[in-house]
C-alpha cells in the first residue's frame, strides 16, 4: 500500500514487533473466546493475536490489505471481515456472544469506534488497543483533569479503564506527527447502572458540551425544575463531577421529570 493511500485512511501502520506482542499480550482472555482486531492492515499486531488460544476475527475497510492478509494468513481468511467497522453489524458474525476488541485504531475515527463499543457494552468484556496519546489519556483520566471528559465519564461509567504505555513515532510507517498511547478497558463486574443509562449519555454530553459553564447553565436544555437546581451540585462545571456524580445526577433529574409531568 501507498504511503498517500495509508495517509488518506488516516492509519500508521507498526513497524516494532515488540510492542505488537505487547499489545496482544495485554488481553486477559477471561470471559471470552473470540476476538475482534479492527483495522489489521498489513497484519503486524494479528500475527500475535493469533497465538492466542482464542478465536480471531479482523474487521478491515480497505481492499489490498484485504488481500494481503488473505494471501499470508491462509487460517484467517475465513473470519476477515472486509467492512466499514462504524457501520456493520457485527450481530451478523458474533450473534450474542462475547468478543474482545483490539486494534491500532485509525486515529482519525477512534473516539467513535470507542462510542460504537459502548453501545455493544453487552457483548464486550474487554477492548484494548492503540490510540494518539492525548486520546488513551483521556479515556483514562479523573475527574479535575484538563483533559477528562465525555468520553473519560462514559468509559468509565461501564469499564475499567488503564493507561498502559506510551509509543514513540518513529516505529510508524509513516511516521505520525504525535505520540500514541496504549490502553485497556475491562468492563466492571457489575457495569449496569443504577440509573437510566440513555439519560446519562444526554446529560454527560450536554453538559461537558459547555464545560467551562456551571451546571446550572450547561444543562439548561434540559428543562430542570428551580428546586432541582438549588441542589449544591448545580454550582459545579462538568469536570469536578465524578462518574459516581454523574449517575446520581442522573438519578435526581429523572425523579425531576417525573415529578414535573
Amino acid at each position: 500500500m501507498s504511503v498517500k493511500a495509508k495517509k488518506h485512511l488516516g492509519q500508521h501502520f507498526l513497524t516494532d514487533e515488540s510492542i505488537a506482542k505487547d499489545i496482544a499480550d495485554s488481553l486477559s482472555l477471561t470471559g471470552y473466546k473470540k476476538v475482534l482486531e479492527i483495522g489489521p492492515g498489513m497484519g503486524v499486531l494479528t500475527k500475535y493475536v493469533l497465538e492466542k488460544p482464542i478465536e480471531t476475527f479482523v474487521i478491515e475497510i480497505d481492499t489490498e490489505s484485504v488481500e494481503y492478509l488473505q494471501t499470508h494468513y491462509l487460517n484467517l481468511a475465513p473470519n476477515i471481515i472486509s467492512k466499514d467497522f462504524l457501520k456493520y453489524n457485527l450481530k451478523e458474525v458474533f450473534a450474542e456472544e462475547p468478543f474482545a476488541i483490539i486494534g491500532n485504531f485509525p486515529y482519525n475515527i477512534s473516539t467513535q469506534i470507542v462510542f460504537k463499543t459502548l453501545e455493544m457494552r453487552d457483548q464486550v468484556p474487554e477492548f484494548s488497543g492503540m490510540f494518539q496519546k492525548e486520546v488513551a489519556q483521556r479515556i483514562c483520566s479523573k475527574k479535575g483533569s484538563k483533559v477528562y471528559g465525555i468520553l473519560s465519564v462514559l468509559a468509565q461509567a461501564f469499564y475499567d479503564c488503564e493507561y498502559l504505555f506510551t509509543v514513540p513515532p518513529t516505529v510508524f510507517n509513516p511516521p505520525p506527527k504525535v505520540d500514541s498511547g496504549v490502553m485497556i478497558m475491562r468492563r466492571k463486574e457489575n457495569y449496569k447502572l443504577d440509573c437510566d443509562e440513555k439519560l446519562l449519555f444526554t446529560v454527560v454530553k450536554t453538559a461537558f458540551n459547555q464545560r467551562r459553564k456551571t451546571l446550572r447553565n450547561s444543562l439548561k436544555s434540559l428543562n430542570l425544575s428551580d428546586k432541582l437546581q438549588e441542589d449544591t451540585i448545580f454550582a459545579l462545571r462538568p469536570e469536578q463531577l465524578s462518574v459516581e456524580d454523574f449517575i446520581s445526577l442522573t438519578q435526581k433529574i429523572a425523579a425531576d421529570g417525573v415529578q414535573n409531568q
